[in-house]
């Protein structure tokens, strides 16, 4: 088995703790390196994330890893989160720009992700191994991919240990990606970020916010079953199963899933890989 990782969201109702202590005890069972825990839209889940971060840690034994973002927080909040992360012993850390909250005019002392990354490294040494986000079909924002790429490297050279990438389904999108940044001179691990797929609606609502491109013949092929989830479902698990085979056979350092707070999705993927 490949190395994986885990994103999981932050509960809000106790329906949503408990949906997600059962996909986490049945994720388990694939022993990921670690797990990371998102920071909500908008930093809407402030207090979510540290909670969340130490439930899973108590829980289920994951070294859990919280995503933090530095649009609209100051450099004293900022380092107080941080500090309370490293006070209960979190190692890595995801640090993403993120986006404005709604109605916010300031986007807070950091600009841009390598600020952050920066930040943190000059304030915490190496203490923090820092995981940062990439786009291989480019960042929705960007002027264009190749100031794209400019912007993940000075990420790097701010002191980023390893990059997550936006989910794609095309595989040739992340290897002239890994390959762009390798002649850039980058050359921390790039781990393909992994979306399963378990409701095409919501998946394709997703896809146009972030950019990530659903291939024509896949989104044919997922409206063509219909009411048809049992095939629906069968048919997402093969084809994203195939993408991870192809990028893990093209030297992909791991894998890391978006799980959506869901098991089932993802163990089809997993299982398929054996």
């Amino acid at each position: 088995m490949p190395a994986i990782s885990l994103e999981f969201y932050p509960p809000k109702t106790d329906e949503q703790r408990a949906q997600l202590h059962r996909a986490a005890a049945k994720l388990a069972a694939y022993s990921p390196e670690y797990v990371s825990v998102t920071f909500g839209a908008g930093g809407s889940t402030l207090s979510y994330t540290p909670e969340t971060v130490d439930a899973l840690r108590a829980r289920h034994g994951f070294d859990a890893a919280p995503h933090v973002s530095c649009v609209g927080g100051t450099r004293a909040e900022l380092a107080e989160l941080l500090d309370s992360y490293r006070a209960r012993g979190c190692r890595r850390i995801v640090a993403l720009r993120g986006d404005l909250p709604s109605g916010m005019a300031s986007t807070g002392d950091f600009h841009y992700a390598s600020d952050l990354v920066e930040f943190i490294r000059v304030r915490y040494g190496d203490w923090f191994r820092i995981e940062v986000g990439c786009y291989p079909e480019t960042h929705p924002q960007a002027e264009d991919a190749f100031a794209d790429l400019a912007h993940f490297k000075r990420k790097v050279e701010a002191g980023a240990d390893a990059a997550i990438t936006q989910y794609f389904y095309n595989a040739d999108a992340y290897f002239r990606f890994v390959d762009d940044a390798r002649a850039l001179g980058v050359f921390i691990p790039i781990v393909p970020g992994i979306m399963p797929i378990s409701n095409f609606t919501q998946l394709r609502r997703f896809s146009e916010l972030c950019g990530a491109e659903i291939p024509r013949w896949m989104q044919r092929r997922l409206s063509a079953y219909g009411d048809d989830a049992a095939s629906l479902k069968a048919f997402a698990a093969d084809a994203v199963a195939g993408l991870c085979r192809r990028l893990l056979d093209g030297g992909a350092p791991g894998l890391h899933f978006y799980t959506l707070n869901l098991a089932r999705p993802t163990q089809a993927v997993l299982d398929r890989l054996g």
